[in-house]
C-alpha cells in the first residue's frame, strides 16, 4: 500500500513505475480489443526513445540538473534510428504479418497513426517528458549511437529476426494466427531486456 501511495506522493522520482503503469494499462486495452501485434509493442518503443533524444536535445539546456552520460552526437543517434525504422517496418510490420491480413491491417493503421492506443501512449511519453525536464528532474540523458537504450533495440530486432525466421516460420502447426504463440516468442526477450534495462536503470 505504502509503494502505492509513493507513486502519487514522488510522481517524479518514480516515473519509470508511471511509465510501465500506463504504458501496461493502455497496452492491455488495446490487445483486449485486438489492436495490438508485436510491431506495436516494438515500434512504440522505436518511438519512445526517438521522444526522449529529440525532447532531451532541445531541453536539456534548460534543465541544470540533467546529467550527460553519453555524447555521440544526435546525428548518429538520428542515422541508427533511421536504421531501425526500417528493419522494424520491413520485418515485424510487413513480413511477420504477410499471411494474416487482420494483423496486417492493424500495423497500417500503427504506422499511420490511426490507432488511439498506440497514439495514447505516445502522447503520454512524450507529455511525461516534457514534465520532467520542466520540474527539472535529475535526468541521465545520453545521446550516440551505443546508449543503452540503442542496444536494447539493436539486440530485440535481431533476436526478433531470428526467432520469426528459423523458429516461428518453420513450426507453422505450432505458431499458428489463431494462437498468437510465435508473437509471443517473438517480443518475449524484448520485454524481459527491456524490463531488466529499466530495473537497472532506476536501481543506479
Amino acid at each position: 500500500m505504502n509503494r502505492l501511495l509513493s507513486l502519487f506522493h514522488q510522481p517524479i522520482r518514480n516515473y519509470r513505475k508511471w511509465d510501465f503503469l500506463i504504458f501496461t494499462c493502455i497496452t492491455a486495452a488495446s490487445i483486449v480489443q485486438g489492436q495490438s501485434t508485436v510491431f506495436y509493442i516494438l515500434y512504440f518503443f522505436w518511438w519512445n526513445e526517438l521522444i526522449r533524444i529529440l525532447v532531451d536535445r532541445i531541453a536539456v539546456k534548460f534543465n541544470p540538473n540533467a546529467q550527460v552520460t553519453e555524447n555521440g552526437g544526435i546525428g548518429s543517434s538520428l542515422f541508427l534510428m533511421g536504421i531501425y525504422w526500417v528493419f522494424l517496418v520491413v520485418f515485424f510490420a510487413l513480413i511477420a504479418t504477410w499471411d494474416d491480413q487482420e494483423l496486417s491491417f492493424v500495423n497500417l493503421e500503427i504506422l499511420t497513426f490511426q490507432n488511439w492506443f498506440f497514439n495514447a501512449n505516445l502522447i503520454f511519453v512524450l507529455l511525461e517528458r516534457i514534465y520532467l525536464h520542466q520540474r527539472q528532474a535529475p535526468l541521465s540523458v545520453s545521446f550516440g549511437g551505443f546508449t543503452l537504450n540503442m542496444i536494447v533495440i539493436h539486440i530485440s530486432i535481431i533476436l526478433g529476426g531470428i526467432l520469426m525466421f528459423f523458429v516461428v516460420k518453420n513450426y507453422p502447426g505450432i505458431f499458428t494466427p489463431e494462437n498468437r504463440w510465435g508473437s509471443l516468442l517473438i517480443i518475449s526477450p524484448f520485454l524481459a531486456i527491456r524490463m531488466g534495462v529499466d530495473w537497472f536503470s532506476s536501481s543506479k
